[in-house]
């Protein structure tokens, strides 16, 4: 898809801080993310929403989620807990139209924290998070095409 920001990252004109990568399916740090570690895990082939996702890559979306999830749990990250999120659609907060499953690193108590992020969604260092979650899932995304 020409103009899709999502498309890029996967073609490797586009940036972004790779953790995950297998035939179908990459992943990368959220720019804008609500915590420290909030990866983006989507198709390599461009899928709009849910209506025109083959359901074994559905199935593969979710698959690397909990690959990731456990990395999150596993690495220095610590989470306690992970969200899975999909919006599927405007009207569900989709904001970039290429499916895309959120994997949302969460700790006991952090209710408050996770509110605030949703308003200030800081970087931090990517790269040293990126880092972080490509060792623990020992995976080396950048260097497999």
């Amino acid at each position: 898809m020409p103009d899709c920001i999502f498309c890029a990252i996967v073609d490797g004109t586009g940036p972004a801080e790779l953790v995950y990568a297998d035939d179908t399916i990459i992943g990368f740090l959220d720019i804008r993310p609500v915590r420290p570690g909030h990866t983006l895990l989507i198709p390599r082939a461009h899928a709009t929403g849910l209506a025109d996702l083959p359901p074994e890559t559905g199935a593969r979306l979710f698959q690397a989620g909990q690959r990731v999830a456990a990395a999150m749990r596993s690495s220095p990250l610590g989470a306690d807990g992970v969200n899975l999120a999909l919006n599927d659609g405007r009207a569900a907060f989709q904001s970039v139209f290429h499916t895309h499953l959120h994997v949302l690193p969460r700790h006991s108590g952090d209710k408050l924290g996770l509110a605030k992020g949703f308003l200030t969604r800081r970087a931090g260092d990517l790269a040293a998070i990126a880092e972080m979650l490509r060792t623990e899932l020992g995976t080396d995304p950048v260097n497999q095409g």
